[in-house]
């Protein structure tokens, strides 16, 4: 089922099945990607109670292993509504025998939706209703479509940050992190070219808060769609090696293990922790146009 927002200026439909945002429109314009098999089938999916792929697709908890697909299992779940107005909407999952199997937790998420001008906020909200500490990550992989120009692809246009001269990309490779990292040149603007092999590699992650806003740009460096975060990390990805309609803004809250990482999941990298009845709150912004 899906909900639909609007505000006069934007409207949203977000689907109950993973409260995953499905559309936005402004001036009878589509933002967001419509999850075509032959690139990506889907549109912005939550990332819990993982972010990225687990090495080996197990981890490790109290001398137990759990296999664990990647980014987790919530983006697969039905959600309930439970609250709706015009402008805003509030869906939530919680524990079941199902994800105990998988997830040794008791927890509560709500992901919360709202409208105001021309952006749309986004927030999570995490409770530990179990009795033991928490582990756990959670993200957003929000997909906005390049329809800017002629061609329809991420080709000839930019990203734009708040930041100058250049950032630091972790590599990563099969799906996991690699110890080493290369340079991200950037302009006096703070723009970074796109062309049709920006991605050849996979995702670029960017470690230790080194910008808290992306923009992609047209190419006339005019701003289309920006997102604004307060998070530790966050990757820039759009499929690999081929030149996609579509480009991936995302906010971490944790990432993907390290290739050679064996560790218990307490111990896992940006890691987000909750001691009982602990409450996390995380929330990101997207402006469009």
């Amino acid at each position: 089922m899906r909900v639909k927002l609007e505000n006069g200026q934007i409207t949203a439909e977000i689907d109950t099945h993973g409260a995953e945002l499905k559309s936005v429109q402004k001036d009878d314009r589509e933002y967001m990607w419509h999850g075509a098999p032959e690139y990506w089938n889907r549109t912005s999916p939550v990332l819990f109670p993982f972010v990225g792929a687990v090495s080996g697709a197990v981890y490790r908890f109290k001398g137990k292993e759990y296999p664990m697909s990647q980014h987790g299992f919530a983006r697969d779940m039905e959600f309930e509504v439970v609250e709706t107005k015009v402008d805003a909407a509030s869906f939530r999952l919680v524990s079941t025998e199902e994800t105990r199997e998988k997830y040794p937790f008791d927890f509560s998420l709500t992901i919360s939706y709202r409208l105001e001008g021309d952006s749309l906020f986004v927030s999570w909200n995490v409770i530990n209703t179990g009795e033991e500490k928490m582990y756990f990550s959670i993200g957003a992989h929000p997909a906005f479509l390049c329809k800017l120009d002629a061609k329809d692809t991420i080709a000839g246009n930019y990203l734009n940050f708040n930041a100058a001269g250049e950032l630091t990309a972790t590599d990563f490779a099969d799906g996991l992190v690699r110890k080493t990292t290369h340079t991200v040149p950037l302009d006096e603007a703070g723009c970074f070219p796109l062309d049709e092999h920006t991605f050849d590699n996979g995702v670029l992650i960017f470690e230790n808060r080194q910008a808290s806003q992306v923009s992609i740009l047209d190419s006339a460096r005019r701003p289309y769609v920006t997102v604004k975060f307060d998070t530790p990390l966050f990757g820039v990805w759009a499929p690999e090696k081929k030149n996609a309609p579509f480009l991936c803004i995302e906010p971490w809250y944790g990432r993907a293990d390290a290739y050679d990482f064996t560790g218990d999941l307490s111990e896992r990298e940006y890691g987000q922790e909750l001691e009982v009845g602990g409450v996390f709150a995380g929330s990101y912004e997207v402006v469009f146009g």
